[in-house]
């Protein structure tokens, strides 16, 4: 049997030749239209079409990226890549399987690991093919219709000569890469069944039908999200569930020790980062984009200047690593154009909008509303290449974003800062009236006010980085810093101090103790520790009773940015009734189990399991003494789509079949999350053993 291989791509063919060479496949010239014949008998077309399409992967996956696109600063993954620490959730079969993770912790270079190692056939071989997807490229064509063959050449023209029987008998894997910055409905329970891989119709029912496994249901599906987009497929389309956390400490160092490759240099910047004032720092290096940022910008201190004052919080951080962009420009020697500061001013009104409209993706479109010139940026500024990332995707239209979220704010803060002080402009409340001084300047407090109240008011903490870069910029290293780029020293008339007592203010008054924390966060931006130290010198020397309050909170921050193991929580150890609970719930978020709680407690704890931005996944509360009311409110936390709850232990809690029944409800509404259930040692009796097994799944 002879197969006839006809091509328009001259590239193509040659492709075929060399692969058939290297792997003895015999051939010979068509002689009707000069195509390529395969004896068929002798040899695996798709075999071919499988080297070629693993010499595509492997090319595309061959560097990571760090900020830019340009060569000097693509890096070979394999040797900066560190095996990041993910959790595993579930067991047995796994076809369809989410991995979660927050901004800049992995997940796409995870993704790009895996395909890679696939391609160099280290890794992964059960698969035939690894087809690997973004949200990002497939929202460009949401409004087209393929069938999904003609969806996977549409990206992935090297296997377009695969037939459809290839696909039923191979062992397909479909990467779909940042679930979060979908367009599509993902209408689970609307969309129309569609089994047959040739038939023509919306992108958005293909992806319905493929995570459902109706679509090529012997294929694997593996997406990848923020936490607040898993929700978007229905718990049970997804096998088991997965989180990347990022780098534990160990990885932490060895992420260090790789990127620099001065090894003296790399111990002085973890050195720095250990350093005891500087914890939260080295807690957010979990961050493999933020360890980035860091190395980047303490090694060039560290290299330039030999008694460099190092940065010791989050802006100033921040505030060095974009002097370095600054500066990778200058060695350009470029003459002409923008200055830094005007680009600097149009990147930073581009992240604030798009702050504004939740956006981290954009167009070229939006760049030019910002008057930014992207190829001249390109070409002549390290400023718009490092901070900007163009995304070329897998077809043809090109789309941008900030290297990091964290970069988009804090530029989206300097944006806000400058505006204020030089034109006198409050972009967060713009039709209030500003007050001027009598030397002319606008007292920053009234800026900073509003930050304040606007990330208190924000429903998921939105604002919260925004709002720790605001108030860093005003401290005096930082405007000093300021001054390298802009020229001058901002004239802030009263801005510490003022600022420092209005959080103060807020502390004691607000309840919601996640955002009660970041202002925790903001004083130590401006340098003020003082409350933090009071509560440290009560919690050292065991004297925990001095602890006001409305200070708990100071407690809780403590707790967070030390050393101690918080995955056991205990009441009793604070002394704490359930007003300490509540401003101790962020210590409770972390905790796995949790003793001496009452059933007052239990409306503290769930709400921290109600939480969009709560990732707690089990929770052991046996011999708590929650009675059935306790229980009550735990069920309704089980009945909200935001419960993570995989594991709930109640043993001893003083349950009896009142409890079961509430539990029957909440397990009812949202059955797909909850695994393993402990009840032993409580009074359920039958009447509440078989009101759990009706709605138990064995």
């Amino acid at each position: 049997m002879l197969l006839c291989v006809i091509r328009s791509s001259r590239t193509f063919e040659h492709q075929i030749l060399n692969i058939c060479t290297t792997h003895c496949f015999p051939t010979k010239t068509c002689p009707k239209c000069t195509g390529i014949i395969l004896k068929a008998a002798l040899c695996n077309f798709t075999k071919i079409l499988f080297y070629i399409f693993v010499k595509t992967v492997t090319v595309s996956t061959k560097t990571l990226s760090q900020g830019t696109e340009e060569e000097t600063s693509s890096t070979s993954l394999n040797k900066i890549y560190t095996e990041l620490y993910i959790t595993e959730g579930g067991s047995g079969e796994c076809t369809r399987v989410l991995t979660k993770g927050i901004a800049g912790i992995g997940k796409t270079v995870a993704v790009q690991k895996f395909t890679r190692d696939w391609a160099d056939g280290k890794a992964n071989q059960a698969f035939t093919f690894v087809f690997p997807f973004t949200f990002r490229d497939l929202n460009l064509i949401n409004e087209k219709e393929f069938t999904l063959i003609d969806l996977i050449c549409y990206y992935f023209e090297e296997v377009e000569c695969l037939d459809v029987s290839d696909y039923k008998s191979s062992k397909l894997l479909f990467i779909f890469d940042g679930l979060d910055e979908s367009k599509f409905p993902l209408n689970f329970d609307q969309n129309e069944l569609c089994r047959n891989a040739t038939r023509k119709t919306t992108v958005d029912i293909l992806l319905t039908n493929l995570f459902k496994g109706t679509l090529l249901p012997k294929s694997s599906v593996w997406i990848t999200t923020r936490p607040a987009a898993a929700n978007k497929i229905p718990p049970k389309h997804i096998n088991r569930v997965t989180e990347v956390r990022g780098f534990n400490d160990e990885q932490k160092e060895e992420y260090f020790q790789k990127k620099i490759s001065d090894k003296t240099i790399a111990q002085k910047v973890l050195d720095h980062l250990l350093s005891k004032p500087l914890r939260s720092l080295y807690i957010m290096c979990h961050i493999p984009m933020f360890c980035w940022i860091s190395a980047t910008a303490l090694q060039s201190l560290l290299v330039n200047e030999d008694q460099a004052e190092l940065p010791k919080t989050l802006t100033e951080m921040y505030m060095h690593f974009l002097i370095k962009q600054t500066e990778l420009k200058n060695q350009k020697d470029y003459h002409g154009g923008d200055t830094d500061r005007d680009m600097i001013m149009k990147l930073g009104k581009l992240a604030f909008e798009q702050l504004q409209k939740g956006n981290i993706i954009f167009g070229e479109e939006d760049l030019k509303e910002c008057n930014i010139d992207l190829k001249q940026a390109a070409v002549y500024s390290g400023i718009c290449t490092q901070i900007i990332r163009k995304e070329s995707g897998l077809h043809k239209k090109e789309v941008y974003s900030f290297i990091h979220l964290s970069v988009q704010e804090f530029l989206a803060a300097l944006y806000v800062h400058k505006t204020f002080v030089d034109q006198r402009k409050n972009l967060l409340s713009p039709r209030a009236v500003i007050p001027v001084s009598e030397g002319g300047e606008s007292p920053i407090i009234f800026l900073h006010k509003s930050a304040v109240d606007m990330a208190l008011n924000s429903d998921h903490g939105q604002w919260d980085l925004f709002l720790r870069f605001l108030v860093g910029l005003s401290q005096d290293k930082n405007q000093g810093l300021l001054q390298k780029i802009f020229g001058k020293k901002d004239k802030l008339p009263q801005s510490r101090e003022e600022t420092i007592d209005y959080i103060h203010r807020k502390i004691q008054k607000t309840s919601y103790t996640n955002k009660g924390i970041n202002l925790f966060h903001c004083l130590n931006e401006l340098g003020d520790q003082s409350l933090v130290e009071q509560v440290q010198k009560y919690y050292k020397s065991g004297d925990i009773s001095k602890i006001l309050p409305v200070h708990w909170s100071a407690l809780a921050f403590v707790l967070l940015v030390s050393n101690e193991d918080l995955s056991v929580f205990d009441l009793r150890k604070y002394h704490g009734s359930e007003a300490v609970l509540e401003r101790l719930l962020p210590v409770l978020k972390v905790a796995k189990i949790a003793f001496n709680l009452t059933d007052r407690c239990c409306s503290y704890v769930s709400s921290v399991l109600t939480m969009k931005s709560v990732e707690l996944e089990e929770l052991d509360l046996s011999g708590n003494n929650l009675n059935d009311s306790g229980v009550q409110l735990l069920a309704g936390s089980l009945q909200n789509a935001n419960c993570k709850l995989s594991k709930l232990r109640l043993k001893q809690c003083g349950m009896t079949t009142s409890g079961c029944r509430s539990l029957a409800r909440g397990i009812t509404s949202n059955p797909s999350h909850l695994r393993e259930l402990d009840l032993s040692k409580n009074k359920l009796h039958d009447n509440g053993m078989m009101l759990l097994c009706d709605v138990l799944i064995l």
